[in-house]
Formats: structure tokens, sequence, C-alpha cells
């Protein structure tokens, strides 16, 4: 015995059991088909055939010995040997004796020996559903104490047909181990030469080897565990007439010599009805003699069967039969067996039942042995108790009651929730949540049964018992129901046959109404009957679901609610399957559903799993087939058929999870399509919502078809290509498989093609239709789906290998089985699958889209904007990477053109210094698309991202181009202003120079060096001022009024004083009058325009329009402004004057475009008053800086003069005075450089660590929002509805402030500290390296100051020009000068440092280098088209996007100001719940439906808006606390169908701000 064990590697499972977990994962081996296999793999290719229901389980043979080992080996030292036919005999037989094969069944009860309970339970289930023999008595292999593992049979249910006395067929269904049956007992005594168990398999079924018998395919001599082993099987009668026995009758077998088994002997003859004894003949002095003559003499029948005795049956005495075997042929004496056991069975009344033999002292019962069984099946029976004397159809209502009337009715108002009719949307969906709301908590206040209580009590106890326990309650809740449930359908069927017959007879009385109602009655209470876990776990949610809503725990609940969905979670841990879609209400629970999936995330990881659906017509073989391929154990006996959809998780083993690409198979088990309720009526939308949401959950659907009818092909497949069109046009790909059931003659080759091109044809017809109801363009099913039809069709052979109840599942339909499990696998291995935080949002998306009826237009894909979103923020990295570098080249190159080392700047000479961050981001994109866990739905976005971004590249590389050449140009204007500054500076040198050599003798007296050089300083500076034009302080606006006054003379004197900011307002009809031509003018209706409280001649589109264009061309202002460069080059009133002329051109080319309108006069000039408005404190500052750098400079440098004036008097040498010179003429390029660098390194930081703006622009809006709710400050509400764009302007600046005031001394103050000390180092190596050169080359000054400036010309805006003027000839120290500088040096820092603060910062920068202003160019670029219907505004970060607008958070329309049609009063609509309504709205082509808003052309078609009710509670809380606010505003009202709803008003800013974490 030990040798087996050792030999199938099953010696140390003694201790580790076989777990029926490990053998029901995937692995390796379990996707090859094996026919033979080596010997070590013999257990796993048993259990892996058994567990598919492949009777061949018994059958595999071990791997052929290799020729090579069947040569015989001669022996040199004797060679006489070799002709010795005995001696080569003895050595075969040897040889042969130690490489015996082992016996198959060896290998099945190694395996029963060593599994584990659950498996041993598991094992004995599939054998049974095999037709065969179960172990019954088993001895230990090594105490020999019997054991009777009653717990195995637990899960085997018989079914079979008898007739009564009537002739009618009697249908039962019995769990194995109640059923009370005749049971005929098989033993031998000694050794026989006939097969006891081919002999018993005969007469249960000719065609199959129920019990395991010597002639079977691998058998052996040897057999090492089968000795003292009964076993039982089962004949149950079809109510044919050629049934051999008419009755279930048990059949028992034990192995061995009886007369070595006493023990299962004496046990089996006391409880059988009937005994049959095999011996080779009747002997007197046999060991045997004195059992058999008892047996003879006991009233029980008695068959012997002599094996040396060739007579035919003999009836010795009454019940006494004798049957030779000899020289027989085989079917005669099965038919002499049958008919002699049939008439023993007509004369005894004595019934075997499987679970009395647990009542014998002598035999160890598995279940009693168990504690944690015992236990479990304890607290099974206590709930159990509950249930007795109930009535079954009541027994949900009265321990179940919130998954009844109350969860029937939510699920009912849910679906009218999202189906809004009515005028007052918003009202009627206040009414809904409110009455969905009472609901839940009369679900709450129900009290929770003691059933309930126990179950739960369970649920929280220990894992083993737990486990014991849950399948106890499966266990003694089918054997509770069976009965009932069988009796109820044999109602059913003849009520239906009833009514069958009276519609056949063309009968319409009263009498027909009355026998359709009763049918109506028993299936209802058909339904109320069906009790299992499911159900429980469904109460479990529902008490989970209603807990959640009311924000409370239940006081009778013994536990948190929050701790339900883990219990669930464990459930599919362990393997069983959870109800995803309530096949009662026909609703998915997804508040439920959502948790424990957050709880399956928590326990397992964040796993990805393949998700398997599979649909089909009822009762197509669904079930079955998922049981034969997972070794699952979905119900699939008639009482019992799947409703609604349930999933059950299936573990790849770690082998496998890297080579499949995921971690767990999701089997989604459907109910049956087409299924008739049991009241015949069929609902083909209930079966196009099924179908659309397993398609659509799963990466890949099996299509179950039950044989070949084409016209329940029809059906199926018609409702199938929908779905899957549906999935095409919202943009998940999942794939599919055809399975045909149940087809013959699968050797034809030709007919399956013919089947194939049949299906084709007909999937072709399908799509062409469901195409017109979905409106969509395809013509064939590869259209839809990509599906090969010769590898995605397979044929599967029928299930039963002859007639039931008798016959095995067919071998056939095993390995079809097997080759369908590895496409699978082979899809999952293509697959990218999904995560588990994943299919949580997907399965909420499908349903909402679902429940909103237009599935395609009302799917939310929160997978794919997840994704979206992700790769957003990407690309807003990877624009990011390239506009920083090119910043620095802008930086670079501005620094050379003022140092005149440029003179043109090139498109390639800046492609170039861009290649190398180009390439990276390239790699980055690459990888980004090949690697990320959402690569397959990342993908459809790589190609227009990708020239996306090379289109941003082209554009950074165009724009740096322009302002260079602006910076180019202007250094030509600017000319003149740097001559006289440099002019005025050099005279000043010159001067006090001249001033110090006459005043050389006085060195010494400060007070009198001091007294001079102010006199003379002083008349300098005034000459100075008096020569250099005045540059005066401005005022933009009074220049602006010049302007347009010159323009439009007639102007309204208050017409300055009136104007209005152009930006908020609420409509332009007032700007505009319509074109003459159109029709709109001519045919206005008075009635329609009356919408905001004055006549509208604009239309939405029209509205949105000029909203778009004023926004642009104030973009495009702003950009001229930053351009004209007035902190270098002045203002001007010509600055003024460019302005109006581009905002003129605009306006023209506007109204020459093709809009129905022009405007007056008055939009021309409140459009530019407001965009100069605007712009004033820009330009004001901007001009600021140019004056302090071109008057007001000179009195600043009075003490770096008044410092060079001394060192010329005390006579220093000319290499001291030039270095401080130089110095002083560096400080402020140095300040400048010093600042932008900090400027640029502060916005890198920001970008990198600030909360707000380290994210995309949807992370950005959520925060302006959240800012919004925590200041409650209306107006600037206001700001960000009517100018989104300028309030995140605004929001990025206040914001950039913040940052530096709050971190200035932790951030912004060292990092200039870093600047100052980088370009000091910087400029000192330049200053050594110069004098180095010089050296080297003998230059002078001139070769110094030269290398110095080529040096410095990237980091300093600083060349030779600069000391123009200034001589240095007679400097040869070049040492000298260079500590000269390394000491003034040092001394400026420090000067530059002390006035470096948070005052100083922004201001001494010139404003396009300020870091906010650095942010605020990347964050505006980006789209800022509104909703039509709301104004929220497009999310998109990219300009000009591909593919629809879209936003995150749409709003009240109300809030706009937006009235309802000749009303006063504001709306309390939202476009999300619009779109779901049949209301329309009014556009200038006509009314339009809004959930058809898209067929309305223009703006409309652009927008992608999702039917969604309850994302909006920001705005709703909005309304509510600023309602007077917006009334005053707007001079308008919320009343009348415009009235706030109550629901609303429950609201808090807490609520709303965190509405925004949970939506954006």
């Amino acid at each position: 015995i030990q040798n087996l064990f050792h030999r199938l590697h099953l010696e140390d499972k003694h201790l580790n059991k076989l777990r029926a977990a490990n053998v029901l994962q995937i692995t390796a081996h379990s996707l090859q088909s094996h026919e033979s296999c080596a010997e070590e793999e013999l257990v796993q290719t048993f259990l892996q055939k058994l567990l598919m229901m492949n009777y061949r389980a018994r059958y595999i043979k071990t791997e052929e010995i290799s020729e090579d080992d069947y040569t015989y080996q001669r022996h040199s030292d004797s060679s006489e040997d070799e002709f010795d036919i005995f001696n080569a005999m003895s050595l075969c037989n040897k040889e042969t004796s130690q490489s015996e094969r082992i016996h198959p069944m060896d290998v099945l009860m190694a395996v029963f020996h060593r599994a584990d309970v659950f498996l041993k339970q598991l094992m004995v289930t599939k054998l049974s559903q095999c037709q065969y023999a179960l172990p019954l008595l088993v001895p230990d292999p090594f105490t020999r104490q019997i054991e009777f593992p009653l717990w195995t049979f637990r899960q085997i249910n018989k079914s079979w047909k008898i007739r009564n006395t009537s002739n009618e067929i009697i249908s039962q269904t019995q769990p194995i181990y109640k059923a009370e049956t005749p049971m005929v007992f098989f033993f031998r005594f000694g050794s026989v030469s006939s097969s006891k168990s081919q002999l018993m398999s005969s007469l249960i079924n000719e065609r199959h080897n129920t019990f395991f018998h010597r002639y079977c395919p691998g058998s052996s001599r040897t057999r090492v565990l089968m000795d003292g082993v009964v076993e039982i099987s089962w004949f149950c009668p079809s109510g044919r007439n050629t049934d051999k026995f008419s009755e279930c009758v048990a059949f028992c077998n034990l192995h061995g010599d009886a007369g070595d088994h006493e023990k299962q002997l004496q046990i089996l003859t006391d409880m059988s009805s009937v005994n049959v004894v095999l011996l080779p003949r009747l002997d007197r002095n046999d060991r045997h003699a004195a059992k058999i003559q008892n047996l003879f003499r006991d009233r029980k029948p008695l068959i012997c069967l002599f094996t040396e005795d060739k007579s035919s049956v003999i009836e010795m005495k009454n019940g006494k039969y004798k049957i030779g075997l000899k020289d027989r042929n085989q079917s005669d004496v099965s038919e002499e067996l049958r008919r002699a056991i049939n008439a023993c069975l007509s004369d005894s009344s004595h019934t075997f039942r499987l679970e009395d033999v647990s009542k014998l002292s002598d035999v160890r019962v598995d279940e009693e042995d168990d504690e944690d069984c015992r236990r479990g099946r304890a607290a099974a029976q206590q709930m159990m108790s509950l249930l007795e004397k109930k009535h079954l159809t009541k027994v949900k209502e009265w321990f179940l009651p919130r998954q009844g009337k109350l969860w029937h009715q939510w699920s009912q108002r849910n679906k009218e929730l999202h189906r809004p009719q009515g005028d007052e949307i918003e009202m009627d969906i206040s009414r809904k949540c409110t009455e969905m709301k009472k609901i839940r908590e009369l679900q709450h206040r129900s009290d929770i049964s003691e059933f309930m209580k126990l179950f739960i009590k369970q649920m929280n106890s220990h894992a083993a018992t737990k486990m014991f326990f849950l399948q106890w309650l499966r266990i003694l809740l089918d054997e509770h129901t069976s009965a009932d449930i069988s009796a109820l359908h044999h109602k059913y069927d003849e009520k239906w046959s009833t009514v069958l017959k009276l519609k056949e007879s063309h009968n319409k009385s009263e009498h027909l109404r009355a026998e359709q109602s009763e049918l109506e009655r028993i299936s209802e209470d058909l339904q109320a009957a069906v009790f299992g876990v499911e159900h429980i776990m469904r109460e479990i949610g529902q008490i989970y679901e209603s807990c959640s809503s009311v924000q409370k725990n239940k006081k009778d609940l013994q536990v948190h609610f929050s701790s339900l969905p883990s219990l669930a979670a464990e459930m599919m841990i362990s393997g069983a399957p959870l109800e995803l879609m309530d096949g009662d209400a026909a609703h998915v629970p997804v508040v439920w559903i959502s948790a424990v999936l957050d709880q399956l995330k928590q326990k397992l990881g964040d796993q990805r799993v393949f998700v398997l659906s599979v649909l089909g017509i009822q009762s197509s073989g669904k079930s079955t087939m998922l049981n034969a391929m997972f070794g699952l154990q979905f119900a699939v006996s008639a009482g019992r058929t799947t409703r609604g959809a349930f999933m059950q998780l299936i573990r790849v083993s770690d082998e496998m999870k890297t080579q499949m690409n995921t971690d767990y198979i999701l089997v989604v088990n459907t109910e049956g399509l087409r299924a008739l309720e049991l009241t015949g009526r069929s609902s083909r939308h209930h079966d196009n919502e099924l179908a659309t949401f397993v398609v659509g959950l799963g990466n890949l659907t099996l299509i179950n078809i039950f044989g070949e009818n084409p016209s329940e092909m029809q059906d199926i497949l018609q409702i199938v290509v929908q779905a899957f069109m549906r999935m095409k046009n919202v943009r998940l790909n999942p794939s599919c498989v055809f399975v045909h059931q149940n087809v013959s003659d699968l050797t034809a080759g030709e007919k399956n093609m013919e089947g194939r091109r049949r299906l084709q044809q007909t999937l072709d017809e399908m799509t062409k239709l469901a195409a017109k109801e979905e409106v969509c363009d395809a013509e064939c099913f590869s259209d839809v789906i990509r599906f090969d039809v010769q590898k995605d069709v397979k044929y599967f052979a029928q299930l039963w290998e002859g007639s039931p109840p008798t016959a095995p599942p067919n071998p056939n339909y095993c390995k079809n089985i097997q080759e369908l499990k590895k496409t699978i696998m082979s899809h999952a291995a293509k697959s990218h699958g999904m995560m588990l935080r994943d299919l949580k949002d997907r399965i909420k998306d499908l349903w909402e889209a679902l429940l909103n009826e237009r599935f395609v237009f009302s799917f939310r894909n929160a997978l794919g904007i997840s994704a979206y979103r992700k790769l957003q923020t990407e690309y807003s990295k990877w624009s990011w990477s390239l506009r920083c570098a090119m910043l620095e080249t802008e930086n670079k190159l501005h620094n050379r053109i003022q140092n005149k080392e440029i003179h043109e700047v090139k498109e390639t000479d800046l492609q170039r210094e861009l290649k190398k961050t180009s390439e990276e981001v390239e790699k980055s994109m690459s990888e980004f698309f090949e690697k990320d866990t959402d690569a397959d739905i990342l993908i459809q976005w790589k190609t227009s991202f990708e020239i996306k971004i090379k289109d941003v590249q082209e554009n950074i590389v165009r724009e740096t181009k322009r302002k260079l050449n602006e910076v180019l140009q202007q250094r030509e204007l600017k000319k003149e202003i740097d001559a006289q500054r440099k002019h005025h500076e050099n005279t000043l040198f010159e001067k006090s120079k001249e001033l110090a050599l006459k005043l050389k003798d006085k060195a010494n007296d400060k007070d009198t060096l001091k007294k001079e050089f102010d006199l003379f300083w002083d008349q300098c500076v005034k000459k100075i001022i008096t020569d250099t034009p005045a540059i005066r302080d401005i005022d933009i606006m009074r220049d602006v009024r010049l302007i347009l006054s010159d323009v439009y003379e007639r102007a309204p004197a208050d017409h300055w004083r009136e104007n209005r900011n152009i930006f908020t307002l609420q409509s332009y009809s007032e700007y505009v009058q319509l074109k003459k031509s159109s029709a709109v003018a001519r045919h206005l209706n008075r009635s329609t325009r009356e919408t905001f409280g004055f006549v509208r001649t604009l239309s939405l589109e029209d509205e949105a329009q000029i909203r778009s264009f004023v926004s642009d061309v104030a973009q495009q202002t702003d950009r001229m402004i930053q351009s004209l460069n007035i902190s270098k080059m002045g203002y001007n009133n010509s600055c003024i004057q460019q302005l109006t002329d581009y905002i003129r051109a605009r306006v023209r080319e506007h109204e020459e475009g093709p809009v129905r309108y022009v405007f007056r006069n008055q939009f021309f000039m409140d459009l530019v008053l407001s965009i100069c408005t605007r712009a004033n404190k820009t330009i004001t500052d901007q001009h600021r800086l140019f004056r302090e750098a071109n008057v007001i400079y000179v009195q600043k440098k009075r003490e770096e003069y008044y410092s060079i004036f001394q060192k010329y008097c005390h006579g220093a040498a000319s290499a001291v005075i030039f270095g401080e010179i130089l110095c002083q003429k560096l400080k402020e390029s140095i300040e400048q450089s010093v600042y932008k660098k900090t400027a640029r390194d502060l916005r890198d930081e920001m970008r990198s660590n600030c909360p707000l703006l380290n994210g995309n622009r949807s992370h950005l809006d959520k925060h302006i929002l959240k800012t919004l709710a925590e200041e409650e400050d209306f107006n600037k509400y206001m700001n960000y509805i009517h100018n989104p764009r300028d309030h995140l302007k605004c929001f990025i600046r206040d914001e950039v402030r913040r940052y530096i005031s709050d971190r200035f001394s932790l951030s912004v103050l060292p990092k200039m500290k870093k600047n100052i000390k980088l370009l000091q180092q910087k400029i000192i190596k330049a200053a050594h390296e110069s004098t180095e050169h010089v050296h080297k080359n003998r230059g002078d000054a001139d070769l110094w100051w030269k290398s110095f400036t080529q040096q410095l010309s990237d980091e300093l805006i600083f060349s030779e020009k600069h000391l123009s003027g200034v001589k240095h000839d007679d400097v040869y120290d070049f040492n000298l000068l260079e500590d000269v500088m390394r000491q003034e040096l040092t001394a400026i820092m420090c000067e530059i440092s002390k006035r470096f603060n948070r005052e100083t910062f922004p201001v001494k920068l010139d404003y396009k280098h300020r870091p906010d202003e650095l942010l605020v160019d990347l964050f505006c670029q980006c789209c800022w088209v509104q909703c039509p219907f709301c104004k929220a505004v497009c999310s998109n970060i990219i300009e000009n996007h591909p593919g629809d607008h879209s936003a995150a958070f749409h709003r009240v329309t109300g809030i706009n100001g937006t009235c309802y049609t000749s009303t006063q009063i504001l709306s309390t609509d939202i476009c999300t719940s619009l779109v779901a309504s049949r209301q329309e709205f009014n556009t200038s082509d006509g009314r339009f439906p809004y959930r058809d808003y898209r067929s309305a052309g223009g703006v409309y078609a652009t927008w992608s808006i999702t039917p969604d009710l309850f994302t909006q509670l920001y705005w709703k809380w909005f309304v509510c606390r600023f309602q007077r606010d917006l009334e005053k505003h707007y001079s308008k009202t919320f009343e009348g169908s415009g009235r706030i709803p109550d629901e609303w008003k429950q609201y808090s800013k807490r609520d709303a701000i965190e509405s925004l974490n949970k939506y954006m």
C-alpha cells in the first residue's frame, strides 16, 4: 500500500490532504487532453477527467515503456541461458511483476483516501454523474476500520419515472441518501471464474461498465485498495416498457472474498432486499458452507450463481434461485438473473435507505468523525427547524421580507426614475427618489428574522465550520423543498395540458380564463417555493443596501452592516457562485455587488480577471457545460434552473498566470433566453437586457445553441447580434464563440462546413435586422465583431451516451468540452481582461445604461473614461516636458539675441534643440500604450495622440520662433533707447573719472569727496532727465475712449459709464440683428422668442457661437498684449490702436461667416472696452517696469558710481576699477537671470508637488469647485459660470501667490540662493577661463572681455556692447581683475539676496516669466467649448481634440439664467436628466427631442451627454444655497414649474464637496 501511494506521489497527503480548491484551479495540465500519461501524472489526469464527467477517467493508460526496454539484455557470463526458454520465461515474469501497472480502481481509491472531505464529496458526485458505482463501505488501508462516507452522498439527487396503477407516468427526484428503494446485494465466496461486477453492470446498463471489472481497459491482476470495499449504484427506470426494473433499485457490490470481510457481509445481507452470491460450486466441506446455509434458511430472497454449473435458472424453493454461469451466453444469464431479481422483489417489501447505514454501531461515519462537519450540520439543522410546519410558498415572505414586494417595488421605481416622464423632470425624479428612500426605510425597519440572525452568526464563525455549514444548508434546503417543488411541477404540467387542450378546441369561455388564472397561481407558487442559499444571500444584500441608504445600522443586526459584503466575498473566494442579477426582480443590486467586489479586491488584491459570459436558450445545457468544463456545480435540475445571472471565480494556478495574462476566470452564468415564464409569457425586452448586460461584461461570450433548429437559432441570434452591435457602438470589444450542442454525426466534416456556412448566413441576416434597430451601419456580422467562422464555432456531441436516466455522459462531449476550454484560455491569453476595480465600474455602467432604455446612448464607459483621464494626465506630462525644454531653449536664445550673437532664428535650429526631449517623449508614449494595464482600451486613441503630440511640438517650435523673432524686431526698435542709456552711463563714468583725477590730492578727505560728488551727480542726473523725453504715467481707458470716439462720434455721452462687462452677459440678443436673408428673421414667432424676459432673436446655438467668439478674441488679445513687450518697449496709444484694429477685423470676419446675424456698433464698443478694462492692470504694470528701467534707474545707481569714484580718487589700479565697473554692469542682468530661473524652478515644483496643479484639467476643476463652495462667494461663482477661462486664470494666480507666500522661506528662498550661487560660480569660472585664454594667447583686455561675454551668453543678457565707451585698454593684470570680481560678486550676490522677498519677487519679473503665467499657459491650452444646454465646459485637455465634447459635471440650466418658454421662471432642469426624457427643445431648425439631441446638428451633434440622475448634487446644493442671489441676479424666480424639489434642500455643503470626490 505504501508503495502504491509512493508511486502516485500521495505519500505525504495523509497530512496535507488533496484540496478541492487546488484541484479546481486552471493548470497547464488541465488544459491538455490525456488518453495516457506518466505514472506520476495519474492522479492529476484522473481528477481532471472525472471533474469533466468523462467516464474514461477510469481507463487512463500509463505511457508505454520505450522499445529499448523490451530488448532482451544478454549476459556475457551465461551464454547457455540464452537458449533456455524456462530461464527466459522466469526472468520475464519477474520483470513483469516488478512493473505491474497500477489498477485504475486503486488510483480512484488512493485519491479518495487522500482527498479532503469536500473533494471526496465532489468526486463522488461526479462519479455518480458518470453513472459509476460509488464507495459505500470503505476499509481504512492501514487500520481496516470500516468507514461509511455518508457526507459524499449528500449532494446526489436521482430522478426516475414509474407508472402508477392507472398506468400514468410519475416523475420522482430525491436526494439519494433519503430514497427508500429495494437493494440487491452481490458478493462472492472464494475465487470465481466469472466477473460479478460485469454481471451487475449488465443489469443496470449493458453498454456501460457501472462497476469496474476484470475485462475493463487498464485492469490488472493486482489491486491493493479494493478488497473489502462495498460499492453501490442505482438502476433508475425511465417509465418505458423496456425498463429492466419497474422501480428504482440499489445494487451493492462487495469486492473481494466475502469470507474475508465478514463485517461488510453481515451489514449488507441484513440490509438487502435480495442477496446474490457467486461461488464456483456448492460444497458442504467448503469453509463458507455454513454462511450459505444460513442465507438459504433466511426468509430473505437468495440467488446463487455457480461459475462451474451449466444449468439455467431454477427456483429451488420460494425466493431461492440457482443459476449456472459456465459456458453460457452472457445476455441469457443477465436476462434470467433480471427475471429472478424482479420475482424476488415483487415478493419482498424490504427497502433500503442509505442514511440508515450510519446507525450501525461498528461503522465509522465520516460526518460524525469531523467536529467541524458536526457543528456545521447542527447550525444548519437549527435554521431548518424554523422552517418546519411553514408553508413553503410563504417561507421567503416570512423569513426574507426585504427581497419580496419591497425590493420589487424599489426596482420598478428605479427603472421609472431612469426613464423620466412628464414636464417637471426634476420634480418627477425627486418624487421617485423620495419614494425609493421610503421603501428603503421600510426595508430597514423590517425585523431581521431569527432565521437570518442564525445565518449571519454562522457566517462569522470559524472558516472550516462555515464551509460545512453552507454545504449543509444547501443540502438540507434542497431536501426540504424538492418534494414540494416536484409536486408543484406535476400540478403545473397537468394544468398546462388542460389549458392547451382548451386552446386547441378554440374554447374562449370563462372556464379557459379560470384555468389560465389557476396556471398563473401555480406558477407564482413555484417561484415562491424555490428556496436556496442564493435567496438568503439576496436578503443579506438587501439588508446591506437598505442600511447603506439610510446610513445607519440595524439594532437587531448582530454585526455592523458594513461587514456583510465581506461574507459574500469569502463565499466567492471559496468557489461559491454569487447572484449578480436578481432573476425574480430582473434587477442588479449595484450597491451590494460593488461592495462585495470592493471586499474581494481587499482580500485578494486588485487581481486581473477574465470574464467568461454564457448565453443560450433555456435548458440548452449551459450550466451542464460549465460544470463539466470547470468542475463547477451550478444547479441543472428542471426545478432549479438558473434565474438571472450568477458569477463564480475560478482560480488560475501561479504557473499559468503569466501565460494566461489573468489571475482568475470569472464565469457569468445566466438564465435561458427565450425562457417562457412559467405562465407562458416571454419578454423579448428582458432577453435583450440580459444579453446586452452579460455580453458587455464578458471578455468572451459563449453563445450556446441547442441543436440546429433554424427558428430557435434565429430568435437567439438576433438578440445576440444586437447585443454585440451595442458593444461596438460604445467601443467595447468582446469576442464570442458559438457552441452548437447535441449535434449528431460529428464525423461528417462536410455537414459541419454546411452548418458553419448556414450560421454565417443567419448571423449576417440578423446583423442587417439589428442594424436597423440600433441605427448602425453594418452589413455582415464581421463588421460588428472580429469573428472567424472556422475557429469560433464549436460543434458538441450529444451529452448522453444512450438514454437517460441510466446513460453516462458521452466521452465525445467531454472531448469537445476540453477543446472549448483550450479555446477559451487562448482568448484569455490574448485579452487584457479586467482588474477587479474596473469590473465594479463596468457592472455599474452597463446596468445604468440598460436602465436608461437606450443602451448605446446611455452607456457611460467608466473604464474608458478612467483610461482616457489617465491618458490625458500622461499627455499633460508629455506636452509639459516639451514646453519646459523649449522654454529653457527660448530663454537661452533670448539671451543670445539680446547679446547680439544671433540675428536669425530658424525652425530647424529649434527642432534640433528639442530633439532629445522629443525622443524621450516618443519612448515614454510607446511604453505607455504598450505596457499600461489598460493598453487594450488605450490603443483606440494611440494614433490620434501621436498626431496630437507632433502638433504640439510643431506649435511649440512655431510659437517660440514667433516670440524670438519679435525679440529680434524689438531689439532693433530698442536700439535708440539702449544707445541713449549706454551714452548716459558712459558719460557718467567718464565725468566721474575726470572729477576724481581733479580731487586726487584730497582722497583722504571723505567729506569733501562726498560733497563734490553729490553736487556733480545732481547736475548730471538733472541734465539726463532734461535731455530724455518724459515718460509719463498713463491712462489706458482714456486712450480707449478717445480712439472709440473717433470711430463712433455719435456714441451716447453716458455710454462710457454704462458699458457692460461683455464676459458676464447672460444673452447677446440686444447686440445683434438678424440678417435679412434669414428665414428665421422673416418668420420668427414672438411667443417662441420670449425665453429670457426680452425678445429673443438668438437661438441657443447662436448664443454659444458668440460666447465662443468673444472668448477666443479675448484670448488672442491677451497674447497680443504680451507680444507688445511693453516692459521693454514702453507704452503709447498705438498699442490700443493695434488692439481695436484687430478686434474690428475679427468682428467683420465673424459676420461674414455662416452666421444668421450681424452685430450692432455697441457690441464692438463694449467688446473693446471689456477687453481693455481687463488688460488695464497688466499694461500699467508693464509700463511701470519700463519707466523704472529707463528713467528712474539712473537715480538708483548713485552708490555704484560713488564707489567707483572713490577708487579713482585713491588711485586704484585699472584692473580693480574695471572689475568693479564690470560687476556693477552685471548686477541687473544677474538679478533678472536669477529671478527667471527661480520662477521656472517654482513652476516645475508646483506642477509636481502642489495638489491643485499636479493633475489634469478635471482635477483642477474639482479644486476650483471645492474652493468656491468653501468660500460661498456668489460673485466668484458667477465669474466661474460665465467666464470659466478667466476664473481659471485668477484661481491659478491666487494659488501660485499663496504657494509662494506660504512656502517662501521653505522653498522659494532656498531656490533663489541656490541659483545665485550657481550663477556666481559660472561667472567666476568664465573670468578664470578668460584669464587663462588671454595668458595662453598673449592677448589684451579686449580678448579677455570677448571670451568672458561669449561664455556667459546663454546665461545672461550681457555682451561687449554693455562696456562700449568704458576704457579698459590699460588693464593688464588679469589675475587681479579675477580676484576683484570674486570679491565684488560676493557683495553683489548678498545685496541681491537681501532685496529678494515675497513682494519684490513677482514685481521684479517680467509678466510672461512669472510662474503663475507659465502655469496659466499650460492649463488654458485645452478645450473651452461649452455644453449647449447648461454651459458646462468640456473637460478635454486638448484644444481641437478629436471625438465628442463631454463634461464630467453638467449643471442645473437655471444657473445660467435659462428660463422656461414664455416665462420668467428659472429652469431647474439638468441636461443629463433631460436627455433621458421625452421632452423637446427649440432650435432655429425646429423642435427636437432631448433624447435625440444630436439630430439637431450643429453644436448639439458634437456633444456626448450621458443620462445621469445622481451626479449633479453639487449644483443642486448651489441652487438651494444661492436661490435668492440667483433670482436677484437674473430678476427671475424659481417657482411654479421651476420650483426647487424638496429633496435638493436636504443636501449640505459637505455633501456637495464630497460628491466632487466621487464623480470627478
